[in-house]
This record gives C-alpha cells, structure tokens and sequence, in this order.
C-alpha cells in the first residue's frame, strides 16, 4: 500500500533545496506524482527554470537536458502582467517512472525578473523489495560526483 507525502517552498533564484528521504534501510522508496511552480508575485513579469534531481547539484543554472539521468523533474514558468496580453506558460515534465530511496535537490532559476520561485510537489511513498532497494541505492551511488 503507497501513501502521498507533499512538501512545497519557495526559493530564490541560484538556490537549492533538499528533501530529506534517506532512511537507514532504504526499503521505503518514492514516485513524484505531482510537481507544480508559482511565481512569488502571479502580476508581474518573470521567468523561472526549477528542476528536481536525484543528486545534489554544484551548479544551478537554466539548461534542460533530458539525456541526465540525474534528472527527475523540470518546470518552466513565464508570465507577464496581468494587463498585457501576455499570457502564462508553466510546462512541468515529470519521468514518473523513476523510483528512488535516497533525499532529492531542487534547483531554481530566474531568467528575467526578481520573484522568487514558489514549488510543490506530491510524492507517493512505497516499500521496496530488496532487489528494487538494491537497484535505487546503486543508482544513486553511481551517480554521486557524475555531474
């Protein structure tokens, strides 16, 4: 039986965020169902890159690659006042089919603007066989210091 566990926050541009999930067996593992960005101020002029990784990132920055397999989640926010006919563009790319058991990093960037990024995400909380544990836990390993 899996169970939903939602964390939100809002980040400054050029900061990262940890979600601490790490246990001491790493038989619980995690989903991302849901990932939605704000801006801080919704009438005002921005853009935002806000990314989800399975590894803590050295640098932050607003590229998009999908072939890092480091990668667990992407949003891009751009808005205009609300008088101009300027009208909001928030595209959220989620890979749902990646499980993990270890903490994960949120990254922000303001392209244009000064407001900070508001995030939410859903996660769905799941027990892992040892086989799948295994998997999730040696991903994770392999991937420290491959940025």
């Amino acid at each position: 039986m899996s169970r939903i566990v939602s964390f939100r926050g809002m980040m400054a541009s050029d900061t990262q965020d940890t979600i601490p999930l790490q246990t001491n067996n790493g038989l619980i593992g995690y989903q991302i169902k849901k990932f939605q960005t704000i801006q801080e101020d919704p009438g005002t002029s921005t853009e935002h890159v806000v990314k989800i990784y399975s590894v803590q990132q050295t640098t932050i920055d607003d590229k998009i690659n999908f072939s890092d397999n480091r990668l667990l989640a992407v949003s891009y926010l751009q808005s205009g006042p609300a008088a101009s006919s300027s009208t909001v563009a928030n595209e959220v790319i989620i890979f749902d089919n990646m499980k993990f058991n270890q903490d994960i990093y949120i990254t922000a960037k303001t392209i244009t603007g000064s407001d900070e990024a508001n995030y939410y995400i859903e996660l769905e909380q799941m027990k892992l066989d040892l086989s799948e544990q295994t998997v999730a836990t040696l991903k994770d390993i392999r991937n420290v210091g491959a940025e």
